[in-house]
């Protein structure tokens, strides 16, 4: 074998497998590996909204593979090898809801809601969809504007309840309500629809998930990202995924809407002809 930066080569075989390692050639495991997470900046040097928290107005994307799989994954038809954003690489799941995934995983290709379908991704989802989005913030309400699918959202920051959604239908996008701890946007997001995935393998939830998002400041340019999940119907616990997510500062940045749903029906119906 021969080492390559952050790559194993086995020769012969053209495999290429992703590793982490010291100078010294050992490898690092996955907990060190998030533990040399950039350390955040002096509160002082962040940019500031008008009532003094952090200002995320801006565009920004992950630059990840989670998309495809949230766990460490090989390359394979049309999906790119990446290291996964859970903690610890582990998912909890039940021993019946792990035979769903597996059924899940086996039909990706025609039933993956968002890759398949072009339907809304849903929460998180959304945030590392391979795409930008775009955040818009005032002291009251914060909105997303996402690329994929013209998925938007709003979180609420005025504190007030939810009570009144009891008996609506859930949401794709959810029902987001947020609170400033320090410098840190914490996101509660319940009355998620079931039909969304965590990813294209087949991951996915009952419509008893709650998430639980963190949206922490590095710098400027660079927000530390953390999802909690909990959904006791699938998991035996409560798991997390975390990632950066990086701003796009072209002169030009511009989220533009991609209804890849039209597309996919334009491109069904081209023939179509009126009776």
């Amino acid at each position: 074998m021969k080492r390559l930066g952050r790559l194993t080569l086995v020769v012969g075989f053209g495999v290429v497998v992703p590793t982490a390692f010291t100078a010294a050639g050992q490898t690092t495991p996955p907990a060190a590996r998030a533990a040399q997470a950039r350390p955040p900046v002096a509160a002082s040097q962040l940019p500031r909204a008008s009532d003094g928290k952090p200002d995320f107005s801006g565009i920004w994307q992950s630059i990840n593979t989670a998309t495809w799989d949230i766990q460490d994954h090989s390359s394979s038809l049309g999906v790119p090898p990446g290291l996964g954003v859970v903690e610890g690489n582990e998912l909890p799941y039940r021993p019946e809801a792990l035979e769903q995934k597996k059924q899940n995983f086996a039909k990706r290709a025609t039933d993956d809601p968002a890759l398949a379908k072009c339907l809304l991704p849903g929460v998180p989802r959304g945030t590392y969809m391979p795409y930008p989005f775009e955040i818009i913030q005032n002291p009251n309400m914060i909105g997303m504007r996402y690329a994929f699918a013209r998925a938007v959202r709003t979180i609420r920051l005025d504190g007030k309840s939810r009570d009144w959604l009891e008996g609506w239908p859930d949401f794709w996008m959810g029902d987001s309500r947020g609170k400033w701890e320090g410098d840190t946007l914490v996101v509660d997001v319940r009355k998620l629809d079931e039909h969304t995935w965590f990813d294209h393998a087949g991951n996915f939830h009952s419509d008893a998930l709650q998430v639980v998002e963190r949206y922490s400041p590095i710098d400027r340019d660079h927000i530390q990202y953390e999802a909690t999940i909990e959904d006791p119907q699938v998991f035996t616990r409560p798991w997390k995924m975390r990632m950066p997510l990086y701003r796009i500062i072209e002169a030009n940045a511009a989220v533009l809407e991609w209804d890849c749903r039209f597309d996919q029906d334009t491109e069904k119906y081209k023939d179509a002809k009126p009776k």
